[in-house]
């Protein structure tokens, strides 16, 4: 009897939050573990990098420049600081996807030279695009739909949300909530 009131309790549990969440989105950020760990793969240059990136109480400035490095314009070879509101957008993302694979990265940081040159090979890049502030990232997630991906990161509602299922990508960032 103990078994079930346990079990209802955390069943109520869980569905309160869920229902927080969907109606408060912005409460995810609220749920991010103490100790923030990612992994990302980028597909162009084959770096990784895996670790924390926050614990403590603090964001870890050896992690950043991990992260900045391994997210850098591969065509240019520069980089820029990456928005940890999406460092802590993708932990909440892998969290969702019950997942602990390793994000593959298609496209992190793009400088304004790169953004212009897609640009104009291509009507679905935006001119003022926010890869170009470290604020967004295009990936995928081995062992996940991209419509799972997708679908995920529209629940969290932490900004927006581009699907592209020929290119095998699904775009996350931090702007405002939109999705395409």
């Amino acid at each position: 009897m103990q078994a079930g009131r346990t079990r209802r309790a955390i069943l109520a549990y869980g569905v309160s939050a869920a229902v927080s969440l969907a109606v408060f989105p912005a409460e995810a950020a609220k749920l991010l573990p103490k100790v923030r760990r990612l992994s990302l793969q980028n597909l162009h240059t084959g770096e990784s990098w895996s670790d924390e990136y926050w614990a403590d109480g603090r964001y870890e400035p050896a992690a950043l420049a991990g992260i900045r490095h391994v997210l850098r314009d591969h065509r240019t070879g520069t980089s820029h600081d990456i928005d940890v509101r999406l460092l802590d957008l993708l932990v909440n993302l892998r969290w969702t996807l019950d997942s602990t694979q390793r994000f593959e990265v298609i496209s992190g940081y793009r400088s304004p030279q790169t953004n212009a040159m897609l640009r104009s090979e291509s009507s679905g890049v935006a001119a003022a695009s926010l890869h170009m502030q470290g604020e967004a990232i295009d990936m995928r997630l081995p062992g996940r739909s991209l419509a799972k991906i997708r679908d995920a990161a529209l629940w969290l509602g932490q900004g927006g949300v581009g699907y592209y299922p020929r290119s095998d990508f699904v775009h996350v960032d931090v702007g405002r909530v939109r999705r395409w």
